[in-house]
């Protein structure tokens, strides 16, 4: 009875709480996320984002890319999700790897390169171009610098690649959070939001992605996946 008493405490220790609140915070950016992707489904051209770019939706190779980075996007955040958690990493090796690997090929493949043709397109001029063009380009080489050094054994590396990967996965809800706060905090014009959240979208992710690594950094981590 003590014996069970004692590992039923050790589940909620202050490491497993703070896991859990991770893990229950990406749940929560998850299901914004896929709230954002069903306005768009069945395919619908005149909802949402779509309202300010009607002078595009006629490229072809832009609304292809729109699309594929929407409906895919939803994968990555709910792939990504899956390697943060411990319970999979350790118990279910195999099922990590796979969504790895479904992670990697969506973002690196897929919804990456969709992002960096729209970040070409985007609104506000060269200002929030730039942005979303690097957005697309770090995420994709961030993405793919996690596989490298996942299959070269280096664990520690990986994750923390996997970090900053994710950390601009995760671009795609606080873009709209710091527009949210901003339109109801300022009366700004709204081109001027929009060039500045394309920044604060991605940019503050990455510091916070950092401290993160910093914090919980831990030596003697390489092994073979």
């Amino acid at each position: 009875m003590a014996n069970g008493l004692l590992k039923f405490r050790s589940i909620f220790n202050a490491g497993n709480a703070l896991n859990a609140a991770v893990l229950l915070g990406l749940a929560f950016f998850t299901f914004l996320m896929a709230r954002i992707t069903v306005a768009y489904v069945p395919y619908n051209t005149d909802v949402g984002f779509l309202r300010i770019k009607q002078s595009y939706i006629d490229i072809d190779h832009w609304r292809i890319a729109f699309f594929v980075h929407v409906y895919m996007s939803m994968w990555v955040l709910l792939a990504g999700f899956t390697q943060f958690s411990a319970a999979i990493r350790d118990r279910y090796t195999r099922l990590h790897r796979i969504f790895g690997y479904i992670y990697v090929a969506d973002v690196v493949l897929i919804t990456g390169p969709a992002g960096l043709l729209m970040g070409i397109y985007a609104n506000g001029g060269i200002t929030s171009k730039v942005s979303f063009v690097m957005l697309a380009a770090l995420w994709i080489a961030f993405t793919a610098t996690a596989l490298a050094r996942a299959r070269g054994g280096d664990l520690a590396a990986h994750r923390d690649w996997m970090i900053r990967s994710y950390a601009l996965t995760l671009s795609a809800i606080t873009l709209r959070a710091w527009k949210w706060s901003i339109t109801n905090s300022f009366e700004l014009p709204p081109m001027d939001v929009y060039r500045a959240v394309a920044w604060l979208g991605w940019v503050p992710n990455l510091i916070v992605a950092e401290l993160i690594i910093r914090r919980y950094r831990r030596p003697g981590l390489k092994k073979r996946l």
